[in-house]
């Protein structure tokens, strides 16, 4: 690692005061990129702003008609949450395929949609949720918040604070893990909000990052069951393409885990 100052931020707007002060800072919140990366010398922050004991950040709350997850929420604590389990099983189901018990214990929410990498989970909940970001500055819908590989709609120096999902009629995710890091070679979150609405995003399938399948979205408004999706045809246009697999097979995955999480929504 190169030389960096390590800071242990008492609230939000204190990290933003120390975020200001640094030439070259970032936040730090579970570690589970930054620190790696720093480690590869391929970052080299002048400050390192630890947000993950601000008890603002801390905790999930759950309401008649949406849930609320606090950005520096370990996984593992949205996946245990009795509350979370029972108003959105699908997404508590999410957090508990992240990883392995060490990434889950460590890893927040915050963290992973501020980075936004192309095979994360929550990215794909979050859209097809039609989740609201929280920050330090503003509410974010899922929409314009992912702006492409890595991208987000954070400006320099805004934290997130919360996520806020809206309780859907059903939901259901499925991914096909990658056999040594887990993250999502494909995954597929499928929705149905209880006005009817059907959204469905798949997370490590394209190259932009997460995305929405409106084939299939289709499909499933017409007909709520895995059937509906045998005669679906998902387009490999812009699909990555990698050593893991090619695009066509990505795009098979798409389905295939869409009628998994069909089934699992049910």
């Amino acid at each position: 690692m190169y030389e960096t100052h390590y800071h242990r931020a008492s609230s939000v707007d204190d990290a933003a005061a120390q975020f200001a002060k640094g030439s070259e800072a970032k936040y730090l919140s579970g570690g589970q990129t930054l620190l790696p990366v720093m480690k590869q010398r391929l970052a080299a922050p002048s400050d390192v702003i630890d947000l993950a004991k601000i008890p603002a950040l801390i905790g999930v709350e759950v309401g008649g008609d949406s849930v609320t997850i606090k950005a520096a929420t370990p996984h593992y604590d949205v996946s245990t949450n009795a509350a979370l389990q029972k108003a959105i099983p699908a997404l508590a189901a999410l957090a508990g395929m992240i990883g392995d018990p060490a990434v889950r214990y460590r890893g927040t929410i915050g963290g992973s949609l501020a980075n936004n990498d192309p095979a994360a989970d929550y990215p794909a909940a979050v859209l097809a949720l039609d989740a609201t970001v929280k920050t330090n500055k503003r509410s974010i819908s899922a929409t314009d918040f992912f702006k492409g590989l890595f991208s987000t709609a954070l400006e320099d120096g805004e934290i997130i604070t919360a996520v806020t999902f809206p309780i859907p009629a059903k939901a259901g995710y499925a991914k096909f893990r990658h056999p040594a890091s887990r993250f999502a070679l494909t995954g597929v979150f499928v929705a149905q909000t209880k006005s009817g609405e059907v959204r469905v995003a798949a997370t490590g399938a394209s190259a932009s990052g997460v995305m929405r399948v409106p084939a299939i979205e289709q499909a499933l408004k017409a007909n709520w069951s895995a059937s509906a999706l045998d005669g679906v045809s998902v387009s490999a246009d812009g699909l990555m393409a990698d050593l893991h697999g090619a695009a066509d097979y990505r795009a098979n995955l798409i389905k295939v885990m869409a009628q998994r999480a069909v089934k699992d929504a049910a």
